[in-house]
């Protein structure tokens, strides 16, 4: 925790120096104020009652007046300022949570439902950074307050004092208790609320809308939402329950001290012992010092709870890098020779099975590789290992005989061009979903309409009401489209593919374009155009090519047929065929579906 909070105070005066500096001197004159109002009554009253002078009488009650005024302009600043500082923490938080999450260069991460639940967990605390400020001013002003009455009650009975103090122990440990059983709740139903959203998600989405309503699921997927809820309400109730049983005892044992004490200042005032002013300084102190015991453990408690939700967020802002990076990492040449995979084997856990075994694969330069085979072969894994998502469980995979553990990450993935069969549809403008491949060219437009030319999309693209600046969603609307929220505008699933593609061919100064699927959502004239276009953009370049469709992978130099995380065949489409195995079994099966029947 001492750890936690040194680094969100650290997070805050980096932020905002100067707001945290003024918050903090608003709590130090808040927490002194209650205490100045106090004995500037007590001296009122025992001055009126011993008949002081006007004058007197006058200067006690100007100071009374610009302590109140005081004491009534400080909390509309402070929620300024506390809203402000607020705004200003919390940005600068999720930056920093977000910057260091790029910072993670594998997938591994991304893919782990607990580090999600940390990550959820992170995204709340940057949400909740300004209440742990303002819990953090609201405890400096409860101690100060404290203190002063302390201070107060050391000239009247010092024996209420112990008491009073002794009577917060309970509290204080009451509620550390209660913190912290908060936040373990936050942890425990973070899957079930992940789900709920989910389902959430799915409902009122338009990703699911037309399976939902074509075959009536939508009330079973309610449903399950509401039961996740349930669990959850459940479960908070609970410990909200258990909160209000253990208030209830404390909220009731300060009372029954503060009447004892009050029993006592009136007996001391009635024999002598107090004077008026004694007796009004006395129910003010005790008053104050409870009040400013409970604020302190309630913020205490509230501080604790924030902290262990905010331990989450170093979690992920400290965690280490997730692929290794050498320290003197080697600079990424031109791909001259080709790149190889040696004895590589690969499992995503140790509960995993494997799923590469013990692949060995020369890609040569220049060359087009074609790989294929069933679903589960190991196909996409391969082009994650390639991309250095993950690196291998055993084994290396060479660039000019260079390890590309060598390499950072970044600088490998410079080289690389991709389309992905689980590519994304952003909801950006065209031109941002076509820049995204390559942000250095948002503003070239050659490049950009070269690319979408080459996909085949260019034209589509042209006719949009905004052509290439026309936001392709209809989730939300530009400022420019702001009082035409219609021109907003949906892609058919070939036409995003086209612009996925689109995407891969900006990156056409790299050395190896992996194409994964890239024609899997075309019709048939469609793909046999696109993989024109493809050999007309591939050239003399590597290229590795995964398809389903063994039509398309035909004239690869090179032809590697995985099965079970091993490679079953390898060699061209001609010497493939002729083996007769797996390769020509899959390809006459699919051209089996193109001949014409001979009549009966």
């Amino acid at each position: 925790m001492i750890r936690t909070f040194r680094y969100v105070v650290a997070l805050v005066w980096q932020a905002a120096p100067l707001a945290a500096c003024s918050y903090l001197v608003l709590a130090l004159v808040a927490g002194l104020t209650p205490v100045v109002i106090a004995w500037l009554t007590k001296l009122a009253i025992d001055e009126l009652v011993s008949g002081a002078s006007l004058r007197m009488l006058l200067g006690l009650a100007a100071a009374l007046v610009v302590t109140g005024v005081t004491a009534a302009l400080i909390p509309h600043w402070n929620d300024y300022l506390r809203v402000s500082l607020g705004r200003t923490v919390g940005a600068h938080s999720l930056a920093r949570l977000f910057t260091a999450v790029g910072r993670f260069a594998g997938l591994a991460r991304f893919e782990n439902p607990a580090f999600q639940d940390r990550l959820r967990l992170a995204q709340q605390a940057t949400g909740m950074s300004s209440q742990l400020v303002d819990d953090t001013q609201q405890a400096v002003r409860s101690l100060l307050i404290v203190a002063g009455f302390v201070g107060s009650l050391v000239f009247l009975s010092p024996v209420m004092i112990v008491i009073v103090l002794l009577a917060a122990v309970p509290t204080l440990v009451a509620e550390v208790a209660l913190a912290r059983q908060r936040a373990d709740l936050m942890w425990r139903v973070g899957p079930a609320e992940r789900r709920e959203t989910f389902y959430a998600q799915l409902l009122g989405g338009v990703q699911a809308a037309k399976e939902i309503r074509l075959f009536g699921f939508g009330s079973w997927l309610r449903d399950r939402m509401l039961a996740e809820r349930r669990s959850v309400d459940q479960a908070k109730r609970v410990l909200d329950r258990r909160d209000a049983r253990t208030q209830s005892v404390l909220s009731g044992t300060a009372a029954l001290v503060a009447g004892g004490g009050l029993v006592w200042a009136l007996l001391a005032a009635r024999s002598g012992g107090l004077t008026v002013g004694d007796l009004s300084m006395f129910v003010a102190a005790v008053a104050g010092v409870q009040s400013g015991l409970s604020g302190t453990v309630s913020q205490y408690a509230s501080i604790h709870h924030q902290l262990l939700l905010f331990s989450h967020y170093l979690e992920v802002v400290t965690a280490p890098p997730d692929l290794p990076e050498p320290a003197g990492a080697r600079n990424v040449p031109g791909l001259r020779e080709g790149i190889e995979l040696r004895d590589v084997w690969f499992r995503y856990s140790d509960d995993h099975p494997w799923v590469l075994r013990g692949v060995n694969l020369r890609i040569p330069h220049g060359k087009a590789v074609a790989l294929v085979g069933l679903n589960g072969a190991g196909k996409s894994t391969l082009v994650k290992l390639l991309c250095r998502f993950y690196d291998p469980t055993a084994g290396a995979i060479y660039w000019d005989g260079v390890d590309i553990r060598d390499f950072r990450p970044a600088d490998l993935r410079a080289r690389l061009g991709a389309v992905f069969q689980d590519y994304v549809n952003y909801d950006l403008t065209a031109r941002e979903n076509i820049a995204v491949g390559d942000l250095s060219a948002l503003a070239d437009e050659e490049r950009l309409v070269g690319a979408a030319r080459l996909a085949g999309i260019h034209d589509v693209l042209e006719g949009l009401p905004r052509g290439y600046d026309t936001l392709l969603t209809r989730m939300f609307f530009s400022q420019a489209d702001k009082a035409d929220p219609e021109t907003g505008v949906l892609l058919s699933g070939g036409q995003w593919q086209r612009l996925a593609l689109a995407r891969a061919f900006l990156r056409d100064r790299r050395d190896l374009m992996i194409l994964d699927e890239p024609s899997a959502g075309l019709d048939a004239e469609a793909e046999y155009e696109l993989h024109g276009r493809i050999r007309q953009h591939r050239g003399d370049r590597t290229s590795l090519l995964i398809s389903h469709r063994l039509a398309a992978v035909r004239d690869a130099d090179l032809i590697v047929v995985l099965a079970e995380g091993v490679i079953a065949e390898l060699g061209d489409h001609t010497a493939l065929i002729g083996r007769g195995e797996l390769y020509a079994r899959l390809f006459t099966l699919q051209a089996s579906g193109y001949r014409e029947e001979a009549p009966a």
